[in-house]
C-alpha cells in the first residue's frame, strides 16, 4: 500500500485534488487527519470556525493519528492524506520518512487574500509556506519528497500535471481524476461547511485565472516574508508545458 501525504497551505486546491484522487478505485482519501491535534495544541489568535465540532469529530492525540495513518487497513491499495502543513506541530516527524510526500504550493499573496476572509490576524505559520520549505529540505535529503505541485501549473493543464504526479508516485494516471460530482462529499471533514463552498460548486479543476490581489499593509508585509520560500519551491514544481 502507498500512503501519500499531500502537504498544502490553506486556501489552495488541496480539496479539489483530494476529490480527484477519490475518483480512483484504488485510492482512499482522508481529509486533514491532524486538524483536531493542531487545534488542541495551538495557542493562536486566529479563531477557527467549528473548532468544537472538529475536536469532537477527530482523535485529538496526533501521535495516535500518526499510528493510524501508518498501520490502518483502509481497504484500498493506496491512501492519500490531505494535510495542512501548519497542522504538523508537536509531533515526531519521522513518520514522514515511511510515507510518500507531495508539497502543494500557491502564490502566498493569493493564499493570504483568501484566508483573511475567514481568519483574522494570519501569521506566517498559518500560511504554511515556511514549513513547506523546511519539509522540502528534509524530505529531499531522505529521498521521501516525490513531487512539488504549484496550483497555477495544475490549473493551467490538470491532465498533464496530474499524469506527471502519478508517474512520480508510481501510479497509473486515471482520467477519472479530472472530474467529480458537485456538492458535499463523504470524504469531507466536518469543517467543510465553513471552507468548501466554492469547491462544492465545482465538477473539476477550474481554469486558471490571473486576478489582481489587494492586501492591507500588514498582510503585504506577511506576503513579502513568504515569497522567498515560495520562489524556492516553485523552481521545483511540475510544469504544465
Amino acid at each position: 500500500m502507498s500512503r501519500i501525504n499531500l502537504w498544502s497551505g490553506p486556501r489552495n486546491i488541496s480539496t479539489a485534488l483530494m476529490y480527484g484522487f477519490a475518483q480512483r478505485k484504488d485510492m482512499t482519501v482522508v481529509d486533514e487527519p491532524l486538524y483536531a491535534h493542531y487545534l488542541r495544541r495551538t495557542d493562536t489568535e486566529a479563531e477557527h470556525p467549528g473548532t468544537a465540532e472538529v475536536l469532537a469529530a477527530q482523535e485529538n492525540d496526533g501521535e495516535q493519528v500518526v499510528q493510524q495513518m501508518l498501520t490502518h487497513n483502509y481497504g484500498t491499495e493506496n491512501v492519500l492524506f490531505k494535510q495542512m502543513t501548519h497542522h504538523l506541530i508537536e509531533l515526531n516527524e519521522d513518520f514522514l520518512f515511511k510515507m510518500k510526500n507531495v508539497l502543494l504550493i500557491r502564490d502566498p499573496r493569493r493564499i493570504i487574500a483568501s484566508y483573511a476572509k475567514v481568519i483574522d490576524n494570519a501569521a506566517i505559520h498559518d500560511v504554511g509556506i515556511k514549513k513547506q520549505a523546511e519539509l522540502f529540505d528534509v524530505l529531499r535529503e531522505k529521498g521521501k519528497l516525490h513531487a512539488v505541485l504549484d496550483t497555477e501549473e495544475v490549473l493551467r493543464n490538470p491532465r498533464r500535471v496530474l499524469a506527471k504526479l502519478c508517474e512520480k508516485l508510481d501510479l497509473s494516471f486515471d482520467e477519472n481524476m479530472l472530474e467529480w460530482q458537485a456538492g458535499a462529499r463523504p470524504e469531507d471533514g466536518v469543517w467543510a461547511k465553513y471552507w468548501y463552498e466554492n469547491v462544492h460548486r465545482s465538477t473539476g479543476f477550474l481554469p486558471y485565472e490571473k486576478k489582481e490581489v489587494m492586501l492591507s499593509p500588514q498582510l503585504e508585509k506577511l506576503a513579502a516574508e513568504c515569497v522567498p520560500y515560495y520562489e524556492k519551491l516553485k523552481a521545483h514544481a511540475i510544469k504544465s508545458v
